[in-house]
């Protein structure tokens, strides 16, 4: 047993109860996605006895390998920017995908989905503080991009995600939350058929109880869990 796991995950688990507690919220209303890239099945499976049924992956290959190593009842997230020619590989093992960020990116997810007859779940990322380096749609494009997207068969857009900048002080992020729950309620006051705005995916390891003050329903987070990333050296 890994006993690192469990302690992180009890003092994260609390520290999203008390960050509901202060917004007036139910602890049920924001969900764990527990961010395993990187790491090893024994991490996830540490997890998942400790009661995790949400795993985030950011790549393709290392979601479809950890799908068909872990139990079925887990809930998996694609989180990471998602190329084209991958859509094919997960469309039907995922839960949730969070990194939907073009027209023609949801054009490919539509058309795996209904040869696998499937809906697929998906937000739109927004990369709302405009970072060059970060994938994402520009804010102001936030809402053509989720319109345009709810006309393709077999998505169903249930809300929107942003990596909020890498700050030391998570109080910086509050106004990129913010500012994502603003493009929420705007798209909610537009009733979209086919647009269920329900998620907004946004705060990790350094600001998620920021995030969770601002409306965040979805926290991923990674290092606050498993501890610093391993990465191969291979």
């Amino acid at each position: 047993m890994n006993d690192r796991i469990r302690e992180n995950l009890t003092a994260v688990k609390q520290n999203i109860t008390n960050a509901c507690k202060k917004s007036g919220r139910e602890a049920e209303s924001v969900r764990l996605v527990a961010v395993s890239k990187t790491r090893p099945v024994e991490d996830l499976q540490e997890a998942y006895v400790c009661g995790c049924r949400d795993f985030g992956e950011n790549k393709v290959q290392e979601l479809v390998e950890k799908y068909e190593a872990m139990p079925k009842d887990i809930r998996w997230h694609m989180i990471g920017h998602l190329q084209r020619n991958k859509v094919k590989y997960i469309v039907d093992k995922v839960y949730l995908i969070h990194s939907v960020d073009s027209v023609r990116l949801a054009e490919e997810i539509s058309k795996e989905a209904l040869k696998k007859d499937v809906t697929v779940s998906v937000l739109v990322e927004v990369n709302v503080a405009g970072e060059e380096s970060k994938f994402g749609t520009m804010a102001e494009e936030a809402v053509s991009l989720v319109e345009e997207i709810a006309k393709l068969p077999g998505i169903c857009v249930k809300g929107l995600m942003t990596i909020a900048p890498y700050v030391e002080n998570a109080e910086e992020n509050r106004l990129y939350f913010a500012k994502l729950k603003q493009i929420y309620v705007d798209i909610i006051h537009k009733n979209i058929d086919n647009v269920c705005m329900e998620e907004l995916s946004m705060g990790m390891t350094g600001d998620y109880e920021v995030a969770i003050s601002e409306g965040a329903t979805y926290v991923r987070v990674g290092t606050g869990i498993f501890g610093e990333r391993q990465y191969s050296t291979v």
